[in-house]
């Protein structure tokens, strides 16, 4: 039986208002008028679902990049320092290497919970939450991308779960009603999305009273240069789209959430050659004597 609470009806088809022109926000200007540009925040959506779109449809995909042609001139990193196949439920086909934690194993999931993986990619965590409600839980991925999506049904098919779905929605904007979750999880994703603070909110919104998150990201200590967070590269490998620690638990705080603490920390390291590329030598030589950098944190809050 669907959940009447889960929306998973798209909001027009190609042979309707929903064309590629049309639901995007790219409708056309009337003859004679420019279409405004679109904002920042559009602009960075757009990067991501290219390129998680096309790492969607490689089978070769890994890393947090996981194409060559995201890191700058062809060099590939992944921040992925965790192993995911010691997990009870992973699936091997379902993970891209695109985390950055480890937030299923920490997140306290009990049999019979509902749980929402947002930016829930091919479904990694999601079929590793599911392992962790059994039967008589419920698992729901979100993803902007639609070839995530459909990844992530196809490998559903094969496994045969009938307890999962995936929903294709933005985090700032989550397409389920309000107090269905009595978990949230979230991998890596969070830096991806420009507005973190209707973000949290968000994720308040969905969650049970009581019910609680966790969720892996990354946060950066001390000031990274600007041709770093400029850099749509990195922006997809989470690092230029991460706000200070500080900055970070106190858009948890200011959501609601309450009990917020870092269940689990790790220094993440961009290969030199990678900053080398971005900053030149002596760039690169400023920002290891600064000691600046980036973090991997896994980070729990409660809905009160």
């Amino acid at each position: 039986m669907q959940n009447p609470a889960v929306d998973t009806q798209p909001k027009g088809d190609a042979g309707s208002c929903c064309g590629p022109d049309c639901c995007s926000g790219d409708k056309a200007a009337p003859v004679g008028l420019s279409a405004p540009p679109p904002s920042p925040g559009e602009a960075l959506k757009a990067v991501v679902r290219e390129k998680y779109g096309a790492i969607a449809a490689s089978t070769q995909a890994s890393g947090c990049c996981g194409l060559e042609s995201c890191a700058p001139q062809g060099l590939e990193f992944s921040f992925v320092g965790d192993d995911y196949a010691r997990l009870p439920g992973y699936e091997k086909a379902a993970d891209l290497g695109l985390g950055c934690g480890l937030p299923t194993e920490l997140a306290g999931i009990r049999p019979g919970d509902t749980v929402v993986d947002l930016g829930s990619g091919a479904g990694n965590d999601v079929f590793v939450a599911r392992r962790a409600v059994g039967e008589k839980g419920r698992v729901i991925g979100v993803d902007m991308t639609p070839e995530m999506v459909e990844r992530a049904e196809a490998n559903n098919q094969k496994l045969g779960f009938a307890n999962v779905s995936f929903v294709l929605g933005e985090i700032e904007a989550i397409p389920l009603g309000a107090g269905i979750a009595d978990v949230v999880v979230s991998n890596c994703v969070l830096n991806l999305v420009p507005d973190k603070a209707k973000a949290f909110r968000e994720m308040f919104r969905i969650l049970k009273p009581g019910g609680h998150f966790s969720v892996s990201d990354i946060v950066i200590q001390g000031e990274l240069p600007a041709q770093v967070r400029a850099a749509s590269e990195l922006y997809i490998g989470c690092v230029s789209g991460a706000v200070s620690r500080e900055e970070y638990l106190r858009g948890i705080a200011l959501a609601g959430f309450v009990e917020v603490q870092v269940q689990k920390e790790r220094p993440v390291s961009v290969p030199r050659e990678v900053l080398v590329a971005i900053l030149g030598e002596d760039g690169t030589g400023e920002l290891e004597a600064s000691g600046a950098g980036a973090v991997s944190v896994t980070v729990y809050g409660k809905k009160p």
